[in-house]
Formats: structure tokens, C-alpha cells, sequence
């Protein structure tokens, strides 16, 4: 684009540009360049076109501050905030002390993805955990519950909880990044026609860079609005394609290791779990049903890692592009997950000592086994 020519989106006031699609204001170049050669007069962002046509909401990525000043201003309003995370990366998805942000709000916490969870996994035990987790972060909301926006799992549950505590307040959908916001949204449009009483239109204009504003029946809005960039979050280091080889679309099915200690876990070139004790263990890995589990001798670790990184450990697709390999130290006393946030997590037994890795600035947890 010329430097010396700024364009803005008719539709939500963004800065035009052709570079980074997850920004806000990005609409691909030959468009931009057809759009200079012709007589039109409204140039909308991919996001604003796809939405007014498409019914398609998408991402656009903010740095945190203007989220924190998007939350801030929802105190200074009378309204219902719907909080999603993301069940499968809790660590990763939530917004610890939410309600310093948005007042005296009520709120309802929904854990999305539960999709992604095995079968096997007790869904009243996983609901069990989920509030202890909810009460141990402060989020105190009014109503919990578990969804999947993508299969449409208990969204008619949830849009009855809605309404049972909205009122006729505006609501307010927030989250970070990646939890689902958007299938979300869009699922809740697919159903208009079924659900008259929520949302009685479908072609939603954006209204400012921040926000979209859905019309509801008796003139609230629900406010759909742009997810934070949670910085410890492996997502934050990765490029589109490596994002897309790591984040599951579908259930995820454990694998299964017999370890006879003094071993390590790689999961693909993102992770390593050493197992620090010449002990025999099992340990199960949660993450994307495709990522490669590489097991080795301890000793042997580091130089398989900077021989192999970037080629059988994919991703990243090129060695060097993440920042060193970072350790924590856990002693594990009982059944545990050790949490790598935006990855998945690794169950391990009592009685060993671990040493996880992942990139530097990318956070590592150790949690009681919800499995």
C-alpha cells in the first residue's frame, strides 16, 4: 500500500492495510488494487466484507492495554458478561481478576471445546474442577457451563441462561484469543431463525474497530469484542501454519507411555518432558491428535533435539525461530497434569521428579490430574 495514501474501512474505521490478516483493517492486496483502478467510493476490511456478506465474524487480534480499555469501559455500563475459555487450555484462556475490569457485573463463565475432550473424561467431575479452578482465580461468576460453539453442544442451554439473567441489559461476549469466540457468535446467528426471541436479524454492521454490536429483540445488543493476546501463551510465538498443526479439531485421544525413567518426551520440537528418575512410570499426553510424541534416552536429549529441531520435530518448520528451550522443576506427590499453555498437557504419576520444557516465555503449570 502507498504510505502516502491512507485508506479506512468504511465499515469499522480501521486503518487499512495488506499485511497482517490478523490485524484489524486487513483486506488482500488485489483487492486493494482493484479497488484503486475502479470508480467505487466504500472499501471495506476481509473482516467488515466477510461479515456483512457472509455473516462471518472473525478475530482480530489487539494488544492488551486496548482490550483492558474495552473491559474497563463495560464497568461504567449496566450489563451481562459472557466469559469464554477455552476448557482444553484453561490455564492459557483465563482472564484472572476480570472483575477489577468490568465492575459490578454479573457474569457467566462458559468453558468452551469441551468437544475436545475424550469421552472418557466425567463431564460432572470436569464441571466439578472447572468451578474450583473459576473460585480459585476470583471469577466468581453468577452461572457456569460447558459448551461446544463448533458442534452446537448445549447452546440452547446457554442461551436460556443468558436471557434468565440479562434482563434487557446489553451482553458483552470476552475472551482471549483462540477460545471461540467467533464460532460462537456465528453459531448463535445460524440459530436466529429457531430462536426468535435472541437474535432477530442477520447482517450485522461493524460499528467502531473494537466491537460488533448483534441487535436482540427489545433493542440491547450482544457485543462481540476483540480477544487478548495472553503473552505466555504458545500461540503468541507461532506463525499461522505451525498454529494450525498444534490447536485440535477434533477429540483428542491420549497416548500412552511406559516409561522406565531416565527418559524424555519431545512433543514435536514446542515441548520436552524429562523424567529425571531411574524409575518406571506411565505418563499420557494430551495434545493434538497429529503432533508427533518423540520418546528418548535422557542422555541422549539434547543433541537429538538440536539435531532434529525443525525437521522430525515439527513444529517449528525451521530451527532457530522459538526462543531457547526454557525448565521448570516439578516433585510430583500426586496424580498430576502438567500444563504447557496453548499446547495441551501431560498427566503424570506421584513419586517422580520432572523437568518440563517449552519455549522461554511460554508458560508451564502443574495442576492435579482432571483426568
Amino acid at each position: 500500500m502507498d504510505n502516502n495514501q491512507d485508506l479506512y474501512c468504511v465499515g469499522c474505521g480501521a486503518k487499512l492495510q495488506t499485511t497482517d490478516k490478523k490485524k484489524a483493517g486487513f483486506l488482500p492486496e488485489n483487492t486493494l488494487n482493484k479497488y484503486l483502478e475502479s470508480d467505487e467510493q466504500e472499501l471495506y476490511c476481509q473482516r467488515c466484507f466477510r461479515l456483512r456478506n457472509y455473516n462471518d465474524i472473525m478475530d482480530v487480534d489487539m494488544e492488551d492495554s486496548e482490550f483492558i480499555d474495552i473491559l474497563n469501559k463495560i464497568s461504567d455500563e449496566d450489563a451481562l458478561v459472557v466469559n469464554l475459555i477455552d476448557i482444553f487450555d484453561y490455564n492459557g484462556s483465563v482472564i484472572p481478576g476480570i472483575h477489577r475490569f468490568i465492575g459490578n457485573n454479573e457474569m457467566i463463565l462458559v468453558a468452551n471445546k469441551e468437544d475436545l475432550l475424550p469421552k472418557s473424561v466425567n463431564r460432572d467431575k470436569l464441571k466439578r474442577w472447572f468451578h474450583k479452578e473459576a473460585q480459585k482465580d476470583g471469577l466468581n461468576p453468577v452461572d457456569e457451563i460447558l459448551i461446544s460453539a463448533k458442534k452446537n453442544t448445549n447452546l440452547d442451554d446457554l442461551l436460556t441462561m443468558i436471557n434468565k439473567h440479562r434482563g434487557k441489559k446489553d451482553v458483552y461476549i470476552v475472551g482471549t484469543t483462540n477460545v471461540g469466540k467467533s464460532t460462537l457468535v456465528n453459531s448463535i446467528i445460524s440459530m436466529s431463525s429457531d430462536i426468535k426471541n435472541l437474535v432477530t436479524t442477520s447482517r450485522f454492521p461493524g460499528t467502531t474497530l473494537d466491537r460488533i454490536e448483534i441487535p436482540l429483540d427489545d433493542g440491547a445488543m450482544m457485543i462481540d469484542t476483540p480477544g487478548i493476546i495472553h503473552r505466555y501463551q504458545l500461540a503468541h510465538f507461532l506463525n499461522e501454519k505451525e498454529l494450525k498443526e498444534v490447536t485440535p479439531s477434533s477429540e483428542i485421544k491420549p497416548k500412552v507411555y511406559q516409561l522406565r525413567g531416565l527418559q524424555t518426551l519431545f512433543i514435536a520440537g514446542l515441548a520436552r518432558i524429562d523424567f529425571v528418575d531411574d524409575i518406571k512410570t506411565n505418563a499420557f499426553v494430551y495434545v493434538d491428535n497429529n503432533l508427533l510424541i518423540h520418546r528418548t534416552k535422557l542422555e541422549k536429549a539434547d543433541e537429538f533435539y538440536e539435531k532434529h529441531q525443525g525437521d522430525i520435530l515439527n513444529p517449528p518448520f525451521e530451527p532457530g525461530t522459538l526462543p531457547e528451550m526454557n525448565p521448570v522443576k516439578f516433585t510430583i506427590t500426586e496424580k498430576s497434569d502438567i500444563v504447557i499453555a496453548g499446547l495441551g498437557w501431560v498427566t503424570v504419576q506421584p513419586g517422580i521428579t520432572i523437568k518440563a520444557y517449552a519455549p522461554k516465555g511460554v508458560e508451564i503449570t502443574l495442576r492435579k490430574a482432571i483426568v
